[in-house]
């Protein structure tokens, strides 16, 4: 026997909606991440982009566990000595909440040319309302 290996014209791809109101951020994020990879088809290729396009909507009402809403805290630097900033998780949540979802998935993405471009069909919206109807999205439901 050999070994099927997917070619990317033989990829068909889907839409598919996720709700993510009242979904803990990190099970919300390792779905979608395993979604947009396509590890759940059987065509998956390791190498190849198999995924289907995933659109989040209610990014604004995610949540998280515990505590961690007023202790969880994401760096960014400037480059420049003395630059690193920081924002807790509830500032980033009021302001943009798309990033919060966005930088969960795309940290659990292969740190490669193939994660760049895998992450380029992730849509994140902050509430239910989004621009692709015309794409016949199908409703995924996870389960929090």
């Amino acid at each position: 026997m050999k070994t099927f290996m997917a070619k990317k014209e033989e990829v068909k791809r889907e839409w598919l909606i996720v709700d993510g109101a009242n979904i803990p951020l990190g099970r919300l994020a390792s779905q979608v991440a395993s979604l947009l990879r396509g590890k759940k088809k059987p065509i998956f290729t390791p190498h190849i982009d198999t995924g289907d396009f995933v659109i989040v909507i209610n990014a604004g009402k995610i949540k998280l566990t515990g505590r961690k809403a007023g202790k969880k805290v994401y760096y960014r630097h400037s480059g420049y000595p003395g630059g690193l900033k920081t924002t807790t998780y509830s500032e980033l949540l009021e302001k943009k909440p798309e990033l919060v979802v966005r930088e969960a998935v795309r940290r659990m993405l292969p740190k490669n040319r193939l994660g760049r471009k895998i992450l380029k069909k992730l849509k994140v919206y902050r509430d239910a309302f989004h621009p692709h109807q015309s794409q016949k999205p199908k409703l995924l439901k996870i389960v929090g």
